[in-house]
């Protein structure tokens, strides 16, 4: 997992063919002002924007989720919003299958830790990195690349 800025989403555009690609996309746009909804931006990149409440903890973490295709680079553009996060390895609690088609696996493991994402902060989500995001009070708009490993 990668924590930062988008001021520093330059550094991170290395990692990987299509980080550029998406950090060059919230760099074009003013991303207060996107509609909510899913972009295809080029072949395995794509953009979710969505805007809603934030939820309480204990319904967050009912969908504790990792994926096995995809990377997220979950970008905070207006709000606080609380993450948990677990490295997979040390979750053994699984929640039901394997969804192929949304490339999701659930765990009912208790994270590791908890960390906020405020506007302009991002992270970065491997497949190694078991998430929950959007817990906290208010609303949040986020952006969410999902990156085709």
């Amino acid at each position: 997992m990668i924590v930062d800025t988008l001021t520093n989403a330059s550094i991170y555009s290395k990692l990987h063919p299509l980080f550029a690609k998406a950090f060059a996309y919230v760099n074009d746009k003013d991303i207060l002002t996107l509609e909510d909804g899913t972009y295809e931006i080029t072949d395995g990149l794509k953009l979710i924007v969505a805007t809603g409440e934030a939820k309480l903890k204990e319904e967050s973490l009912k969908k504790f989720e990792c994926h096995d295709l995809y990377i997220d680079i979950q970008i905070c553009a207006r709000g606080l919003e609380t993450i948990a996060w677990k490295p997979r390895e040390k979750c053994s609690v699984k929640n039901g299958d394997y969804d192929p088609v949304r490339d999701r696996r659930f765990f009912h493991d208790e994270p590791d830790m908890f960390f906020q994402l405020t506007d302009n902060q991002f992270a970065i989500f491997y497949p190694n990195d078991v998430h929950a995001p959007m817990i906290g009070d208010g609303e949040v708009k986020k952006l969410v690349f999902k990156v085709k490993i």
